[in-house]
């Protein structure tokens, strides 16, 4: 089974590389930088891949364009933490081209390598639902996740006649960099649960929103 997955480098994305490594997977890690700890590993490791550059982001994936992709997890992701009062529109507009064009741009290169059976894992976040937001700010993370999930929607009718299903996915409050350490699961528990999500995924359950521990969540 050959995966491939983006922001590869650290986190969620670093631990869903061991994972699947561990389960006998060939993996491919995309990133804009490496590191050590994902250089140690011996996965495939694709630098320089920047999923906020529409221009050059083909260029930057032709090293897959003869891999067979199984599974596809749009994972790299960025988190602004805009209020009313303290904004700045060019951290939203970056967070869109990264949560939400960059999954979907990545998605329409590599589809070629797709084929019947194949599977598009979109790691969102419960922070893009309506219905769940009660307490307001993070504008830029919150309307680039909403967006990814409207995508992903779009993505699972379009692939849905192709044989191929697209899972959204939001990974739970996980002890990552990104959100400095804080959370309530560590990154390898969530790289368990998003790896049985993504086996469970099929043309029945495709462009369903759902988390980690298999909730279906709201819009």
């Amino acid at each position: 089974m050959n995966v491939v997955i983006t922001g590869g480098n650290r986190g969620i994305g670093l631990a869903l590389a061991k994972q699947y490594q561990q389960q006998g997977a060939k993996v491919y890690a995309t990133c804009r930088n490496s590191c050590d700890e994902l250089n140690s590993t011996g996965i495939n490791v694709i630098q320089g891949v920047d999923v906020s550059r529409p221009d050059t982001l083909g260029e930057q994936l032709a090293p897959l364009s003869n891999v067979k992709i199984d599974v596809l997890i749009n994972n790299a992701g960025v988190l602004g933490k805009e209020s009313i009062d303290d904004w700045d529109p060019n951290t939203i507009d970056y967070q869109f081209r990264v949560n939400a064009l960059g999954p979907l741009l990545v998605t329409q290169l590599l589809l070629p390598r797709l084929s019947s059976g194949s599977k598009v894992a979109l790691i969102t976040s419960r922070m893009g639902s309506m219905t769940d937001n009660g307490s307001g700010n993070y504008y830029g993370y919150r309307m680039s996740k909403a967006a990814l999930n409207a995508a992903g929607v779009s993505l699972a009718n379009d692939l849905k006649p192709k044989g191929i299903a697209v899972g959204l996915f939001h990974p739970g409050f996980v002890q990552t960099e990104m959100v400095g350490g804080a959370g309530d699961i560590d990154t390898t528990t969530c790289a368990e649960r998003l790896v049985e999500r993504i086996s469970e995924l099929n043309l029945e359950s495709t462009g369903q929103f759902v988390h980690s521990n298999g909730e279906i969540l709201p819009w």
